[in-house]
């Protein structure tokens, strides 16, 4: 009984891979535990994947290393808004002590 009851085939951001394996667990069971709907689901990982992607092609080596000066920028940059499906990724990711703090917490 203590079988994973398989995910179906996720491709992980690159920053998420480069942070270890702890941290994919942990990216994966932020959204199978935590949002039930497949559509919202579907949205917070799209947001969280294009911010990932932004912060990679920015240098940004894990996402452990994400940091609340690469938020702002992201969010005045492209005049967006960091969505609060990622502020609550990072917390997930707070507790689960793959990241120190959240990078998000600050950023309006």
């Amino acid at each position: 009984m203590n079988q994973l009851v398989p995910l179906p085939s996720v491709t992980l951001p690159a920053l998420v891979t480069a942070a270890g394996e702890r941290a994919g667990m942990r990216f994966l069971e932020f959204f199978a535990a935590n949002i039930r709907n497949p559509h919202t689901r579907r949205a917070y990982a799209r947001a969280a994947d294009e911010f990932l992607a932004w912060c990679a092609s920015a240098g940004v080596p894990s996402i452990g290393a994400v940091q609340p000066v690469h938020v702002a920028t992201w969010i005045e940059t492209g005049t967006r808004e960091l969505a609060a499906p990622s502020r609550h990724l990072f917390d997930w990711l707070v507790t689960g002590q793959v990241v120190p703090v959240n990078p998000a917490a600050s950023a309006r």
